[in-house]
């Protein structure tokens, strides 16, 4: 798979692929800093596939990677001219991207944080990646508008997660983990109102030979472009 993340607020096998931590509410640090201390590598170390495909045509610019783990998908963007700021709940996971950036001689901008405690400046991104993020769901919606809010103008949005089919629900509950907690691509896609257009917003396979996420077989995408 891809280099998959999990958000700060508590993100769980059956629900993430790529990226590590939790990038919500909450405060999943400890465990995701004990989840990633426990193996020395958790992702396979390359760009998700869906922010290849998506992304690799864009003019590069100013990009925000949402849970960003052990940094895969940011080193990728910065190796095509983005500039990047990364953040994640992990400070385990942001050491390991660091170390990876080091060697692949690119600078990232890594900040030890979740979404919802990251001071971004409004309408401030040419590109807001959040791949397979554990963002908690809100009555106010606060992970998706914050993400929503930090496109700026002519910006793109893309959201990636699991499809449910792929996930065993049962499972992640006796795990303590319940999907329906979490935020959706399409969650996202119903805060886009007018000034909006959506490119992209429906199930795509995927395949993935290694990495805590191989087992998942489809991902449901959302790329939208904010035009105003």
């Amino acid at each position: 798979m891809d280099d998959h993340r999990r958000p700060m607020a508590g993100r769980d096998d059956s629900a993430s692929d790529h990226g590590s931590s939790l990038t919500g509410v909450g405060n999943g640090e400890p465990a995701w800093d004990e989840r990633y201390a426990s193996t020395e590598q958790m992702w396979s170390g390359q760009p998700n596939s869906a922010l290849v495909t998506e992304v690799g045509g864009l003019e590069p610019g100013r990009a925000l990677d949402v849970g960003c783990g052990e940094g895969a998908d940011a080193i990728w963007l910065t190796t095509k001219g983005w500039r990047v700021t990364a953040i994640d709940v992990s400070e385990v996971a942001l050491q390991r991207a660091a170390r990876a950036a080091e060697q692949t001689d690119v600078s990232v901008e890594w900040v030890h944080a979740g979404l919802l405690d990251t001071p971004l400046p409004s309408s401030s991104f040419d590109l807001v990646s959040a791949q397979y993020p554990a963002l908690l769901r809100t009555p106010t919606h606060d992970a998706g508008r914050a993400l929503v809010a930090a496109v700026g103008s002519g910006g793109h949005l893309l959201v990636v997660h699991h499809v449910l089919d792929d996930v065993d629900i049962a499972e992640a509950k006796a795990r303590g983990f319940d999907p329906s907690d979490y935020v959706s691509p399409g969650d996202v896609a119903a805060l886009l109102g007018e000034g909006w257009r959506v490119e992209f917003d429906e199930r795509r396979p995927r395949q993935l030979s290694a990495g805590a996420g191989v087992r998942h077989t489809h991902d449901v995408v959302l790329h939208a472009q904010r035009l105003s």
